[in-house]
């Protein structure tokens, strides 16, 4: 299984790192039924992330004809800030990959059968203002729910949201329970136990897919 985590200038280490850590792991345990490898839009360069001096290097281009597996950050910068908007803040750097190729990418990503991509916190806003995912459940960071649900997709207040070829996590540290969930889910319950185990740490939350009844709201 290919699995490639994209970067982009400004991206949130945690983002990348949580869920590629969890996925090397189930590589490790299962003697390599998954390859990750960290990919820009561009192709292969020193990416600088939105935490001071760190940068990533991406070792290729985001491929989506050898992919099955995407894995997309949100960034890391200031807090939105209506009145006065920095250029390092979350929803600008968020914005500025809509100048470059990865929307479109990310896109035949989608249209591709067998790809999945999957976004923590906020990569699904990358999605959304690209508007790929218009319509379809999503969660992000709690405080880009709103914005989230502005763009038309459906917003979900819930730590990781499944909508088949769209999985997307809440916040930065749910790139843990993301990872954890595409294990089991893509290469079952044991795999994913493994690497729970083996990194000591238990996934929070339930799932939420769009089967079952619907709940009553409360009053």
């Amino acid at each position: 299984m290919q699995v490639q985590i994209v970067l982009f200038d400004g991206f949130d280490p945690l983002d990348v790192i949580a869920p590629y850590e969890v996925l090397e792991a189930g590589r490790m345990v299962t003697g390599g039924a998954l390859e990750i490898e960290l990919v820009s839009a561009e192709g292969a360069r020193e990416v600088p992330s939105g935490l001071g001096a760190l940068s990533l290097r991406a070792t290729s281009a985001l491929d989506p004809s050898r992919t099955d597996l995407v894995v997309v950050p949100g960034a890391l910068g200031r807090m939105p800030d209506e009145n006065e908007p920095t250029e390092d803040s979350i929803p600008v750097l968020l914005g500025r990959t809509l100048d470059t190729t990865l929307p479109a990418l990310l896109k035949e990503c989608l249209d591709r059968p067998g790809v999945t991509v999957a976004t923590v916190c906020g990569g699904s806003m990358v999605l959304a203002m690209a508007g790929l995912i218009e319509g379809r459940p999503a969660t992000t960071h709690r405080m880009g729910l709103d914005l989230l649900e502005a763009t038309g997709t459906i917003a979900i207040d819930a730590r990781v949201v499944d909508d088949g070829d769209l999985v997307t996590g809440a916040t930065v540290t749910s790139g843990l329970d993301l990872g954890l969930y595409l294990l089991e889910r893509e290469l079952g319950p044991r795999v994913a136990l493994a690497v729970e185990k083996l990194i000591a740490h238990e996934r929070r939350g339930t799932v939420w897919r769009n089967t079952g009844p619907k709940p009553i709201e409360a009053a």
